[in-house]
Protein backbone atom coordinates (compact mmCIF):
# COMPACT_ATOMS: atom_id res chain seq x y z
CA UNK A 1 0.00 0.00 0.00
CA UNK A 2 1.66 3.36 -1.22
CA UNK A 3 1.44 6.65 0.52
CA UNK A 4 -0.03 8.18 -2.13
CA UNK A 5 -3.05 6.06 -2.53
CA UNK A 6 -3.47 5.90 1.24
CA UNK A 7 -4.05 9.97 1.06
CA UNK A 8 -6.02 9.35 -1.60
CA UNK A 9 -8.67 6.81 0.18
CA UNK A 10 -8.38 9.24 2.95
CA UNK A 11 -9.41 11.93 1.02
CA UNK A 12 -12.19 9.91 -0.50
CA UNK A 13 -13.67 8.49 3.11
CA UNK A 14 -13.71 12.54 4.14
CA UNK A 15 -14.77 14.18 1.57
CA UNK A 16 -17.96 16.14 2.47
CA UNK A 17 -21.24 14.24 2.53
CA UNK A 18 -23.98 15.84 1.27
CA UNK A 19 -28.03 14.82 1.17
CA UNK A 20 -30.65 16.44 -1.23
CA UNK A 21 -33.50 16.41 -0.30
CA UNK A 22 -35.92 17.07 -3.68
CA UNK A 23 -38.93 15.69 -5.49
CA UNK A 24 -38.01 15.98 -8.77
CA UNK A 25 -36.17 12.98 -9.97
CA UNK A 26 -34.33 14.92 -12.95
CA UNK A 27 -32.69 17.63 -10.69
CA UNK A 28 -32.07 15.16 -7.76
CA UNK A 29 -30.02 13.49 -10.51
CA UNK A 30 -28.20 16.04 -12.07
CA UNK A 31 -26.80 17.54 -8.64
CA UNK A 32 -25.98 14.03 -7.25
CA UNK A 33 -24.44 13.88 -10.60
CA UNK A 34 -22.81 17.39 -10.34
CA UNK A 35 -21.71 17.07 -6.70
CA UNK A 36 -20.67 13.88 -6.97
CA UNK A 37 -17.99 15.26 -9.93
CA UNK A 38 -16.54 17.46 -7.42
CA UNK A 39 -15.69 15.13 -4.89
CA UNK A 40 -18.29 15.56 -2.52
CA UNK A 41 -20.13 11.96 -1.33
CA UNK A 42 -23.97 12.35 -1.99
CA UNK A 43 -26.96 10.88 -1.16
CA UNK A 44 -30.40 11.64 -2.59
CA UNK A 45 -34.24 10.90 -1.43
CA UNK A 46 -37.67 12.53 -2.78
CA UNK A 47 -39.62 12.88 0.23
CA UNK A 48 -39.46 14.35 3.70
CA UNK A 49 -40.28 11.38 5.68
CA UNK A 50 -37.02 9.63 3.78
CA UNK A 51 -35.39 12.17 5.10
CA UNK A 52 -36.02 12.11 8.44
CA UNK A 53 -35.02 8.34 8.53
CA UNK A 54 -32.04 8.67 6.40
CA UNK A 55 -30.79 11.19 8.88
CA UNK A 56 -30.83 8.51 12.48
CA UNK A 57 -28.72 6.28 10.03
CA UNK A 58 -26.70 8.78 8.35
CA UNK A 59 -25.67 12.30 9.72
CA UNK A 60 -24.47 14.21 6.48
CA UNK A 61 -22.54 17.57 6.86
CA UNK A 62 -24.93 19.47 4.94
CA UNK A 63 -28.38 19.03 3.53
CA UNK A 64 -29.59 20.85 0.37
CA UNK A 65 -33.71 21.11 0.93
CA UNK A 66 -36.34 21.76 -1.19
CA UNK A 67 -39.14 23.40 0.66
CA UNK A 68 -42.32 22.07 -0.96
CA UNK A 69 -42.34 18.38 -1.25
CA UNK A 70 -45.42 15.52 -1.68
CA UNK A 71 -45.30 14.54 2.03
CA UNK A 72 -44.11 17.31 4.37
CA UNK A 73 -42.35 20.39 3.37
CA UNK A 74 -38.92 21.50 4.11
CA UNK A 75 -39.87 23.91 6.63
CA UNK A 76 -41.43 21.23 9.27
CA UNK A 77 -37.86 18.76 8.27
CA UNK A 78 -35.74 22.14 9.21
CA UNK A 79 -37.59 22.86 12.53
CA UNK A 80 -37.47 18.87 13.22
CA UNK A 81 -33.64 18.26 12.78
CA UNK A 82 -32.96 21.73 14.98
CA UNK A 83 -34.78 20.09 17.67
CA UNK A 84 -32.50 16.94 18.19
CA UNK A 85 -28.64 17.44 19.66
CA UNK A 86 -27.41 14.93 16.68
CA UNK A 87 -28.75 17.01 13.67
CA UNK A 88 -29.03 20.07 15.07
CA UNK A 89 -25.77 21.39 13.60
CA UNK A 90 -26.30 20.24 10.01
CA UNK A 91 -26.45 23.11 7.64
CA UNK A 92 -29.43 23.80 5.76
CA UNK A 93 -29.71 25.20 2.54
CA UNK A 94 -33.43 25.81 1.13
CA UNK A 95 -34.14 25.56 -2.62
CA UNK A 96 -37.18 26.80 -3.20
CA UNK A 97 -39.52 28.77 -6.23
CA UNK A 98 -40.71 31.15 -3.61
CA UNK A 99 -38.80 35.05 -4.24
CA UNK A 100 -41.24 36.87 -1.55
CA UNK A 101 -39.08 38.21 1.71
CA UNK A 102 -41.55 36.50 4.14
CA UNK A 103 -41.11 32.82 2.63
CA UNK A 104 -36.82 33.82 2.78
CA UNK A 105 -37.08 34.78 6.82
CA UNK A 106 -39.41 31.65 7.66
CA UNK A 107 -36.16 29.56 6.24
CA UNK A 108 -33.53 31.64 7.77
CA UNK A 109 -35.76 31.41 11.43
CA UNK A 110 -35.96 27.81 11.33
CA UNK A 111 -32.07 27.57 11.34
CA UNK A 112 -31.25 27.49 7.46
CA UNK A 113 -27.74 29.31 6.79
CA UNK A 114 -28.80 29.75 2.73
CA UNK A 115 -31.52 29.89 0.47
CA UNK A 116 -31.25 29.34 -3.19
CA UNK A 117 -34.20 30.13 -5.60
CA UNK A 118 -35.32 28.35 -8.49
CA UNK A 119 -34.04 28.31 -11.26
CA UNK A 120 -30.20 28.23 -9.65
CA UNK A 121 -26.98 28.59 -11.39
CA UNK A 122 -25.29 25.07 -10.25
CA UNK A 123 -21.67 26.78 -10.13
CA UNK A 124 -23.77 29.62 -7.91
CA UNK A 125 -24.96 27.01 -5.57
CA UNK A 126 -21.60 24.98 -5.68
CA UNK A 127 -20.12 27.99 -4.02
CA UNK A 128 -22.71 28.44 -1.76
CA UNK A 129 -22.32 24.88 -0.02
CA UNK A 130 -18.44 25.14 -0.50
CA UNK A 131 -18.66 28.30 1.94
CA UNK A 132 -21.17 26.65 3.82
CA UNK A 133 -19.14 23.42 4.25
CA UNK A 134 -15.92 25.77 4.99
CA UNK A 135 -17.51 27.77 7.76
CA UNK A 136 -19.49 24.59 9.45
CA UNK A 137 -15.76 22.96 9.80
CA UNK A 138 -13.98 26.16 11.07
CA UNK A 139 -17.24 26.03 13.70
CA UNK A 140 -16.92 22.21 14.42
CA UNK A 141 -13.18 21.37 14.50
CA UNK A 142 -11.29 18.17 12.62
CA UNK A 143 -7.90 17.46 13.02
CA UNK A 144 -5.52 18.90 10.04
CA UNK A 145 -4.45 15.37 8.81
CA UNK A 146 -6.92 12.65 9.15
CA UNK A 147 -9.76 15.53 9.09
CA UNK A 148 -11.51 13.48 11.62
CA UNK A 149 -13.84 15.32 14.32
CA UNK A 150 -12.54 16.23 17.32
CA UNK A 151 -13.00 18.70 20.11
CA UNK A 152 -16.35 19.82 20.73
CA UNK A 153 -18.02 17.56 17.91
CA UNK A 154 -16.87 14.34 20.12
CA UNK A 155 -18.04 15.72 23.86
CA UNK A 156 -21.30 16.09 21.95
CA UNK A 157 -21.46 12.14 20.48
CA UNK A 158 -20.26 10.92 24.14
CA UNK A 159 -23.11 13.58 25.52
CA UNK A 160 -25.82 11.73 23.58
CA UNK A 161 -24.56 8.30 25.00
CA UNK A 162 -25.48 9.55 28.98
CA UNK A 163 -28.74 8.06 29.18
CA UNK A 164 -28.32 5.09 26.70
CA UNK A 165 -27.62 1.20 27.61
CA UNK A 166 -27.20 -0.29 24.14
CA UNK A 167 -23.71 1.39 22.92
CA UNK A 168 -19.97 0.51 22.60
CA UNK A 169 -17.16 2.38 22.69
CA UNK A 170 -13.62 1.44 21.32
CA UNK A 171 -10.37 3.74 21.41
CA UNK A 172 -7.37 2.83 19.08
CA UNK A 173 -4.22 4.18 20.03
CA UNK A 174 -1.66 4.08 17.40
CA UNK A 175 1.57 3.46 19.66
CA UNK A 176 5.18 4.24 18.36
CA UNK A 177 4.38 6.76 16.21
CA UNK A 178 7.03 9.53 17.74
CA UNK A 179 9.89 6.72 17.37
CA UNK A 180 8.96 6.21 13.79
CA UNK A 181 8.35 9.80 12.81
CA UNK A 182 12.40 10.17 13.91
CA UNK A 183 13.41 7.39 12.09
CA UNK A 184 11.40 8.19 9.09
CA UNK A 185 10.41 11.97 8.56
CA UNK A 186 7.39 13.73 9.90
CA UNK A 187 5.91 13.35 5.92
CA UNK A 188 6.02 9.47 6.84
CA UNK A 189 4.17 10.15 9.87
CA UNK A 190 1.38 12.46 8.61
CA UNK A 191 0.61 9.55 6.00
CA UNK A 192 0.46 6.92 8.67
CA UNK A 193 -2.19 9.03 10.26
CA UNK A 194 -3.97 9.61 7.52
CA UNK A 195 -4.01 5.64 6.49
CA UNK A 196 -5.32 5.02 9.94
CA UNK A 197 -8.43 7.28 9.57
CA UNK A 198 -9.44 5.82 6.34
CA UNK A 199 -9.09 2.26 7.34
CA UNK A 200 -11.37 3.14 10.78
CA UNK A 201 -13.82 5.00 8.09
CA UNK A 202 -13.36 2.24 6.11
CA UNK A 203 -14.16 -0.41 8.47
CA UNK A 204 -17.15 1.63 9.87
CA UNK A 205 -18.61 2.11 6.39
CA UNK A 206 -18.83 -1.45 5.94
CA UNK A 207 -19.62 -2.95 8.77
CA UNK A 208 -21.35 0.10 11.20
CA UNK A 209 -22.91 2.38 8.67
CA UNK A 210 -23.69 5.16 10.97
CA UNK A 211 -21.32 5.01 13.90
CA UNK A 212 -18.96 7.93 15.32
CA UNK A 213 -15.08 8.36 14.74
CA UNK A 214 -13.83 10.98 16.04
CA UNK A 215 -9.45 11.81 16.82
CA UNK A 216 -9.55 12.36 20.16
CA UNK A 217 -5.62 13.05 21.03
CA UNK A 218 -2.58 13.19 18.66
CA UNK A 219 -2.24 9.42 18.54
CA UNK A 220 -5.72 8.77 19.88
CA UNK A 221 -8.98 7.43 17.64
CA UNK A 222 -12.54 6.44 18.91
CA UNK A 223 -15.56 4.81 17.28
CA UNK A 224 -19.04 4.78 18.69
CA UNK A 225 -21.06 2.39 17.95
CA UNK A 226 -24.02 -0.17 18.60
CA UNK A 227 -23.03 -2.59 21.76
CA UNK A 228 -23.73 -5.37 19.05
CA UNK A 229 -20.89 -4.00 16.31
CA UNK A 230 -18.11 -4.03 18.46
CA UNK A 231 -16.76 -7.20 18.48
CA UNK A 232 -16.60 -7.46 14.27
CA UNK A 233 -15.42 -3.86 13.82
CA UNK A 234 -12.41 -4.14 16.13
CA UNK A 235 -11.85 -7.44 14.63
CA UNK A 236 -11.42 -6.21 11.10
CA UNK A 237 -9.62 -3.27 12.52
CA UNK A 238 -7.07 -4.28 13.85
CA UNK A 239 -6.89 -6.60 11.09
CA UNK A 240 -6.63 -4.44 8.33
CA UNK A 241 -4.26 -2.26 10.41
CA UNK A 242 -1.85 -4.75 11.17
CA UNK A 243 -1.76 -5.59 7.37
CA UNK A 244 -1.39 -1.87 6.10
CA UNK A 245 1.58 -0.41 8.67
CA UNK A 246 4.21 -2.56 7.81
CA UNK A 247 4.07 -1.29 4.21
CA UNK A 248 4.98 1.98 5.71
CA UNK A 249 8.44 0.89 6.40
CA UNK A 250 11.55 0.82 3.95
CA UNK A 251 11.40 -2.69 2.27
CA UNK A 252 15.19 -3.36 3.89
CA UNK A 253 13.58 -2.83 7.17
CA UNK A 254 10.99 -5.07 6.58
CA UNK A 255 13.01 -8.08 5.44
CA UNK A 256 15.54 -7.25 8.38
CA UNK A 257 14.49 -9.42 11.38
CA UNK A 258 17.26 -7.49 13.86
CA UNK A 259 15.18 -3.75 12.15
CA UNK A 260 12.91 -2.71 15.14
CA UNK A 261 9.61 -1.78 13.34
CA UNK A 262 8.02 0.89 16.14
CA UNK A 263 3.91 1.05 15.38
CA UNK A 264 1.46 -0.94 16.60
CA UNK A 265 -2.21 -0.35 17.56
CA UNK A 266 -3.94 -1.20 20.75
CA UNK A 267 -7.68 -1.09 21.44
CA UNK A 268 -9.94 -0.48 24.63
CA UNK A 269 -13.08 -1.21 24.86
CA UNK A 270 -16.21 0.60 26.49
CA UNK A 271 -19.60 0.17 27.41
CA UNK A 272 -22.27 0.64 30.47
CA UNK A 273 -22.18 -3.08 31.39
CA UNK A 274 -25.97 -2.73 31.98
CA UNK A 275 -26.67 0.39 33.22
CA UNK A 276 -25.55 4.05 32.25
CA UNK A 277 -23.15 6.56 32.63
CA UNK A 278 -24.07 9.89 33.23
CA UNK A 279 -22.49 12.38 31.55
CA UNK A 280 -19.38 12.95 29.47
CA UNK A 281 -17.26 13.43 31.79
CA UNK A 282 -17.94 10.26 33.36
CA UNK A 283 -17.45 8.38 30.29
CA UNK A 284 -14.31 10.05 29.22
CA UNK A 285 -13.15 8.85 33.35
CA UNK A 286 -14.25 5.86 32.59
CA UNK A 287 -12.35 5.37 29.18
CA UNK A 288 -9.44 6.20 31.01
CA UNK A 289 -9.85 3.54 33.60
CA UNK A 290 -10.33 1.50 30.53
CA UNK A 291 -6.77 2.65 28.89
CA UNK A 292 -5.09 1.85 32.64
CA UNK A 293 -6.26 -1.50 33.13
CA UNK A 294 -9.33 -1.42 35.22
CA UNK A 295 -12.51 -2.95 34.77
CA UNK A 296 -14.94 -1.89 32.03
CA UNK A 297 -17.86 -0.29 32.76
CA UNK A 298 -19.89 1.44 35.15
CA UNK A 299 -18.55 0.32 38.91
Amino acid sequence: MSSSAEATSSSRATSPHILVVEDQPSTADMLASYFGSQGYQVDTVLWGEDALAFVKKTVPDLVVLDIHLPDIDGYEICRRLRTHDRTKHIPIIFLTKKQKLSAKLKGLELGAVDYVTKPFDIQELQLRVRNVLKRSRNEYPHHNITDLPMASLVDEQLGQLADRTDWALLSVSLEGLRTFSESYGFVARDDVMRCVAAILTHVRDDLAPGAFVGHVAPTRFLIILDADQIEGVEQAMSTRLEEALSFFYPYADRQDPTSSLPLSVSTRRLSPAGGTLASVAEIKASLTDARQGRPEGKS
